[in-house]
């Protein structure tokens, strides 16, 4: 494999996991109402605090992507965002009901209970999935000249995944699974993205032969 294929399914995968991250926001948010229902209900409350701690995850994880991204971008580091996203769902699972437990009991608001429980489960999370849209950008990017171009295909593919995640999670997945194990169908995607990334980035390059198709 040549130094130029190598780059182009790099190039498709970082793509692929844009949409993929994208689909699993969503999951996620959705899921996120069912989680919470059994001890906040699921009234407007409910979901303004989901929705607000998923947009404010997501706003600094853009903002801190971005800057990542300023300082020797590598799809190592990339990769380690959905490996960080995917370990830190894994309280959504195993440590939800305590601690929606204890907000319940301890916040008698449900407004501010919701609230203070959808920032201890998902913000984090999010917050590293925030980051793969500016950095996925930037690794993307080779030139001035196609940098809107690249900007415009990712945040298509990303939202495209979202729209489908939507979809596809509030009309089949709640029907078909357990929520658990939905949440593992996701963290088991970002793992995979996070895999396929730092195991192209490592393959094997033949530079001899990159070098000799560029010369002919």
């Amino acid at each position: 494999m040549t130094s130029i294929s190598r780059k182009a399914l790099l190039q498709n995968i970082i793509v692929a996991a844009a949409f993929i991250n994208g689909f699993v926001i969503m999951t996620i948010e959705l899921l996120g109402g069912r989680v919470l229902s059994p001890y906040f209900g699921t009234s407007v409350y409910v979901w303004g605090s989901i929705i607000t701690i998923f947009m404010l995850s997501l706003s600094l994880g853009y903002l801190w992507g971005g800057r990542l991204s300023s300082r020797n971008p590598n799809p190592d580091t990339f990769a380690l965002f959905f490996l960080a996203a995917a370990i830190l769902s894994l309280p959504i699972i195993f440590v939800a009901e305590w601690t929606m437990t204890q907000v319940f009991l301890n916040v008698e608001d449900p407004r501010y209970g919701s609230l203070i429980a959808c920032t201890l489960l998902y913000f984090l999370p999010i917050f590293f999935m925030g980051m793969v849209s500016p950095y996925s950008i930037r690794l993307l990017v080779s030139s001035e000249e196609n940098s809107g171009r690249m900007a415009g295909l990712l945040y298509f593919v990303s939202t495209l995944g979202s729209a489908l995640g939507t979809l596809m999670t509030s009309f089949y997945f709640v029907l078909w699974f357990e929520i658990d194990t939905i949440m593992w169908g996701s963290i088991a995607a970002l793992l995979l993205c996070g895999g396929a990334i730092a195991l192209v980035h490592r393959l094997p390059v033949n530079e001899a032969a990159g070098v000799h198709r560029y010369e002919n």
